[in-house]
């Protein structure tokens, strides 16, 4: 870790956690996090407004516990990041108008970033600079895309997203049908691994020669799943909550590592960097590793921790950002709830006095 090497806090507001991260350059300082996910539990899923409500409580406290993390003051920032979208228009809006607030008051630049691309750059915080181009597999409640990455700060291109449910929705609804409560994921990785993932034959979509290579669909596996758990119910029969578990959980992540391997080698790509919520399930990340070895394919995973939103992520970006001389944000930029992935960060429409972290004045409005 260099000193010359910018100190940025991100914001990560897209849901229901309340992140932030203090980063300099690809080391992590501070990763503050405060989850609103009990709350939404009793509503079997994230309540908007709520989350907002949330996000507001939470910031300022959140932002003072990573920077006393840190071990670093507000004026010795290099730049502010904050999560412009996609993601919940509301909840984006408090880390938005936060990050606005802080980059004014303490006269810093402000980048306003890409979700899905941050959740590419945070895996710089665990295993050093990304690759490039970087093939990205991101897999959450949300999103479930591959994308290539020539380059984080200005160049991702999609090759492949869901057509309808995204694989951590396809997780939380069969948890739902299950009555194992909310969030799906964790408790579905858990079961599974006490159950057969071969004792119900569940299928993968989108995998016959003509469909779509990159793109997934988990929408018709939830409705199999469904109907094989109210079949045994109607029957009587008691359901095999375990077998289930590990059944349908294979048949996401056997389709989930294919398409990935296959766009790495359709691609000329010798690495892969898996991200998002859920990266941290535990037999995606075996299967590919498996597949991954036996085509030559080096696979990146972060941490857990890291695979779910956080605001470290987001101030991963946003150093690379700096580091890199990219055009911050005006303070009129907004929230963007189905900002492109195609935009890793959206820069402002003039050229700031202060782009690059050398040239950053450490004087503010308090001084």
């Amino acid at each position: 870790m260099a000193a010359d090497e910018p100190l940025v806090l991100g914001i990560e507001t897209s849901c229901d956690e309340t992140g932030v991260g203090i980063v300099r350059g690809t080391t992590l300082l501070a990763d503050a996090v405060a989850s609103s996910v009990d709350t939404h539990a009793r509503f079997g899923g994230v309540v908007p407004e709520i989350a907002s409500r949330a996000h507001l409580e939470a910031m300022v406290p959140t932002i003072e516990r990573a920077l006393k993390e840190a071990g670093v003051s507000a004026r010795d920032l290099d730049g502010i990041a904050v999560t412009s979208g996609p993601g919940l228009a509301g909840a984006l809006l408090v880390g938005v108008s936060a990050a606005k607030a802080y980059a004014y008051a303490l006269d810093k630049p402000l980048y306003g970033v890409n979700h899905l691309a941050s959740h590419i750059c945070v895996d710089q915080l665990e295993h050093g600079p990304l690759p490039e181009p970087t093939m990205a597999l991101l897999v959450s409640g949300g999103h479930s895309s591959l994308l290539l990455a020539p380059d984080i700060t200005a160049d991702v291109r999609p090759l492949g997203a869901t057509i309808d449910d995204a694989a951590g929705e396809a997780f939380d609804k069969i948890a739902r049908v299950l009555d194992l409560g909310f969030p799906g994921g964790p408790v579905i990785d858990r079961l599974a691994k006490e159950g057969d993932p071969k004792s119900i034959a569940f299928p993968r979509g989108l995998t016959g020669p003509r469909d779509a290579p990159y793109d997934f669909s988990f929408s018709g596996l939830k409705t199999s799943v469904a109907r094989w758990i109210e079949a045994k119910r109607a029957a009587g029969e008691e359901v095999p909550v375990r077998d289930v578990a590990a059944s349908f959980q294979e048949a996401v992540v056997d389709v989930l590592t294919r398409k990935a391997v296959r766009a790495c080698k359709d691609e000329g790509v010798d690495h892969l960097m898996i991200g998002g919520g859920v990266a941290a399930n535990s037999r995606l990340r075996a299967l590919a590793q498996e597949r991954c070895e036996r085509a030559g394919i080096r696979l990146r995973v972060p941490r857990p921790k890291l695979c779910t939103d956080n605001g470290a992520m987001v101030a991963a970006l946003g150093a690379e950002m700096v580091a890199r001389n990219r055009r911050p944000s005006d303070l009129e930029l907004s929230a963007d709830s189905s900002l492109p992935v195609t935009e890793p960060h959206v820069p402002g429409k003039h050229q700031h006095a202060h782009d690059h972290v050398h040239e950053i004045s450490k004087d503010n409005l308090y001084s």
